[in-house]
């Protein structure tokens, strides 16, 4: 039998972004509990720069790689983060069908950056999958998928009451923007943190105030906060993130998108797809790349200072 090659993108190494080479695999083949997809989208996320680069710090960097790879990425085609459409189905796939379009992540699997992947039907830590909304693109699917997951996931943990007040801190980001929108959703009365290029952006999302990170180390404000959401991790600390963290209330919540780790929820996808159909959530993509020019894409997202997603075309 003649085999299918496709194009997909290997991380043979550990490294910086010049490491990531564009190669043909063979086709992958659905197991009979296995969805195959077409990726039309993925994206390059903070968690996918951690994987490729392997640097973070010694605590981190012993459990990621327990579980990514020791000396280089157990699955050398990288990529969490896909939206395409099912192309066929094992014959134990219930709920989906061929030609609908999906979107999800692969989890501890990778895969994404590729024209295909096998995906579960059931959730786990290697993969979920629901049906994408319909009323955006597919690049802006995966910027949902990843974004909307994180701030939804680290959200629901604070329990959000109307009228509270939330900050967001790293509003512009994948997952800030989203949970700006999703914190006004639940009746939250937002302050976000952003530079001041991103200001507009983050006020036409909902945010009730915005302080520019870039032109002031204090809070300009005698609010005291229910709960603090911080998207950009621990592992990013300035000034102004501690006087944000001391304008607490006593008994408010300070959680951070990299308490734990993301639990892959299908339920939590298709409770996004119903948000964006109905307009409540708009995922924004600041940057679109060929799949061919996926180096280009890690060395801007390293920089630290995208703007919403950064989404890779696979395919048409």
């Amino acid at each position: 039998m003649t085999r299918v090659k496709i194009k997909a993108v290997k991380c043979p190494k550990y490294g910086p972004p010049e490491v990531l080479q564009l190669v043909e695999i063979d086709k992958p083949k659905p197991k009979d509990n296995e969805i195959l997809v077409k990726i039309k989208a993925t994206a390059v996320t903070a968690s996918d720069v951690f994987i490729r680069s392997g640097d973070l710090p010694l605590r981190y960097k012993i459990l990621m790689r327990l579980f990514i790879g020791i000396f280089k990425p157990r699955r050398s085609v990288i990529g969490l983060v896909f939206s395409g459409v099912v192309e066929s189905i094992g014959k134990e796939i219930l709920n989906f069908t061929p030609g609908e379009e999906v979107y999800g992540m692969t989890g501890f699997n990778l895969g994404a950056y590729a024209e295909y992947t096998c995906v579960k039907e059931s959730c786990s830590t290697t993969g979920v999958i629901a049906l994408k909304p319909k009323n955006i693109s597919h690049e802006d699917a995966t910027t949902a998928v990843y974004g909307g997951s994180l701030a939804m996931q680290y959200l629901d943990k604070a329990h959000i009451k109307p009228n509270q007040h939330i900050l967001i801190y790293g509003a512009s980001g994948t997952s800030g923007l989203i949970a700006v929108q999703y914190a006004k959703f639940l009746g939250a009365i937002v302050t976000a943190v952003c530079s001041g290029k991103n200001a507009e952006l983050v006020k036409s999302l909902g945010a009730d105030q915005v302080i520019d990170y870039t032109v002031t180390d204090y809070l300009d404000t005698d609010i005291k906060f229910d709960t603090i959401l911080d998207s950009v991790g621990k592992l990013k600390n300035s000034l102004l993130k501690e006087n944000c963290r001391n304008a607490l209330k006593k008994e408010g919540k300070y959680i951070s998108i990299d308490d734990g780790s993301l639990v892959l929820c299908s339920d939590r996808l298709t409770y996004l797809e119903n948000l964006i159909q109905h307009g409540i959530i708009k995922p924004f993509t600041g940057k679109t790349y060929k799949l061919e020019d996926i180096v280009e894409a890690h060395r801007y997202v390293q920089k630290g200072h995208k703007t919403g997603g950064v989404a890779i075309t696979v395919s048409r």
